[in-house]
């Protein structure tokens, strides 16, 4: 950045203003409680070390594990130095989101107040994190809030914490784009930058690629890269599939949606999972592209707008449908794959790391399990989990060297590799898809726990386009808590009805009813409140649509009795 402003150092945090919006308070609390909530979780921990990397990351124990002795003895046997993987867990994406929020909020004001000599307003402290805060001053933005902003992105201001690792890409470059991950601090050559420096070859397409099949791999300002593929798909309960008479495995989304699911499905709100919430999206674009695909002969702008709006909606109604035979929404994926495994959901959407660890954790002495995971061929893209710089590192050279070794050949055999094997993981096989694409070699896959997965073929049968829906997926989590989260006892009870008086064609034309939510409303009336700076508008917004709903099914459950029109 052109600022003339020295970096910042980093500094303690302190409180906020009481004038704040409603997110302060919660944070301010985080930042009391964080010292709690991120104490290091290794009981092990070392009683003497010569270094430490604080890591902030939602991977389960086993990854931190494999990954934190393998990279603690590689860099022993390289430098002879004792290092202390100090991992902090708050929870999933949304969680971590909110900590760092709220964590550089309180050390960014006290370290710019002490620099300054000044207070900083309410408005400051706001705009400073707001990616949408422009660099010059304009309408309803001044000139100290643009300078806020400005020295924010050139600071080394710090949280204690210097790597992020794992969670879904639309959440790193949201953090990325607020000022939270940077390529390289200030003042030194460290982060992705120094690795592509280090190993250009890394960063050819044919190994990592930027961009494949419309998903983003790494950000063209590296800030962040992905470290492991990821695709998302159903896990299923067999034994409580039979007693249901479900006599095929679920294999398409679709199926999520059949009546006789009702009350069996585990779902995760997406406005809490970040994870649930690229599921969610991808069930929207599948749906896109099916209308497209249905389509006869070349198609002009308007009608080819016309046909994603049918398939948003189409999407946006199996949603519904899902939600209707939902058993409850969680606030984390995770507790999906508990739900199927311990039989009290027939199925549920999932991770491939949660579906493949789950099928592993219930398996039977003869090697079967009565879980099963199914990713939708042509229905799931293969998107990554990133790792990235988080700005103000502490030790951003050892940060840098375990970035690196998790993009080496090294580090990617520990996601693919069999517990035990030369190379792979001590404890654990993880079973997910290393994302570099020179792994998947014939001398590599008879070590691999699943030698036949071809992610990068996979690929092909699926193409996200980001120009349909990526702007749009803030919305999307919006729209599904107040069509579904928030009225779920109402959906979920016209839901039953319409299944008992055989699904009326009119009762269900009301039940999925989504006016008011097609793509023209989205853009013109939901998206400038939910992108805007007014939280107390978006909080009215959601409540209107949440009873609009809830009247919409109350009245589908009347037709279906015979009692409305």
């Amino acid at each position: 950045m052109d600022d003339p402003v020295s970096p910042l150092s980093f500094n303690k945090r302190s409180k906020g203003d009481s004038h704040f919006p409603w997110w302060v308070p919660v944070a301010l609390l985080l930042i009391l409680l964080g010292p709690f909530l991120l104490k290091p979780n290794d009981h092990a921990a070392l009683t003497h070390y010569d270094r430490r990397l604080v890591i902030l990351s939602p991977h389960h124990e086993s990854i931190r594990q494999e990954f934190g002795e393998a990279f603690a003895a590689h860099w022993f046997q390289r430098t002879g130095e004792q290092v202390y993987l100090d991992w902090r867990t708050p929870g999933g994406s949304s969680e971590i989101f909110l900590f760092l929020k709220s964590e550089f909020l309180g050390a960014f004001q006290q370290a710019f107040e002490r620099q300054e000599g000044r207070p900083m307003s309410p408005e400051m402290l706001r705009g400073f994190q707001d990616p949408k805060t422009p660099e010059e001053p304009s309408e309803g933005v001044s000139e100290g809030v643009v300078s806020a902003r400005r020295h924010f992105l050139a600071s080394n201001v710090g949280i204690g914490v210097d790597l992020l690792f794992g969670g879904g890409m639309p959440d790193f470059q949201q953090l990325a784009e607020a000022g939270y991950l940077v390529s390289s601090p200030q003042g030194s050559f460290a982060g992705i930058p120094a690795i592509e420096a280090r190993h250009p070859e890394w960063f050819r397409s044919d190994v990592i690629p930027e961009i494949l099949s419309g998903e983003v791999f790494r950000d063209d300002h590296q800030r962040w890269i992905g470290a492991v593929l990821a695709t998302f798909g159903i896990l299923h309960n067999k034994d409580l599939l039979r007693r249901l008479s479900v006599a095929e495995p679920p294999e398409h989304w679709e199926a999520l949606g059949d009546p006789k699911l009702l009350g069996q499905l585990a779902l995760a709100d997406p406005s809490k999972s970040g994870s649930a919430a690229k599921a969610f999206e991808l069930i929207i674009q599948e749906q896109i592209q099916k209308t497209l695909a249905a389509a006869k002969g070349p198609l002009s702008p308007k009608d080819e707008a016309l046909l994603i709006n049918n398939g948003w909606l189409q999407g946006l109604q199996l949603i519904q449908r899902m939600g209707a035979n939902a058993r409850y929404f969680t606030d984390s994926a995770a507790k999906i794959v508990l739900e199927v495994g311990r039989g009290d959901a027939a199925a549920g959407m999932a991770i491939d790391v949660y579906g493949r660890a789950t099928q592993d954790a219930v398996a039977r002495a003869d090697g079967t399990s009565r879980v099963g995971f199914i990713s939708p061929l042509g229905g799931t893209s293969v998107s990554v989990d990133p790792i990235a710089l988080v700005r103000g590192s502490k030790d951003p050279e050892l940060a840098t060297a375990f970035m690196e070794f998790v993009l080496s050949m090294q580090g990617q055999k520990l996601w693919a590799f069999k517990a035990g094997t030369p190379e792979g993981p001590i404890h654990h096989a993880l079973r997910r898809m290393p994302i570099r694409r020179d792994f998947y070699r014939e001398d590599l896959s008879a070590l691999m726990s699943d030698p036949l997965e071809k992610p990068y073929d996979t690929a092909a049968h699926f193409v996200y386009h980001p120009e349909w829906t990526r702007s749009l997926f803030g919305a999307i989590r919006f729209l599904i808590r107040v069509i579904c989260v928030d009225t779920h006892e109402e959906q979920q009870a016209a839901w039953r009805i319409l299944i008992a008086h055989g699904m009326p064609r009119e009762a269900l034309k009301v039940f999925h009813d989504l006016s008011g939510v097609d793509l023209e409303s989205v853009h013109q009336k939901i998206l400038p409140i939910l992108n805007g700076r007014d939280k107390l508008a978006e909080v009215r917004l959601g409540r209107e649509l949440a009873e609009t709903f809830r009247a919409r099914y109350r009245r589908a459950a009347l037709i279906a009795q015979g009692e409305g029109s």
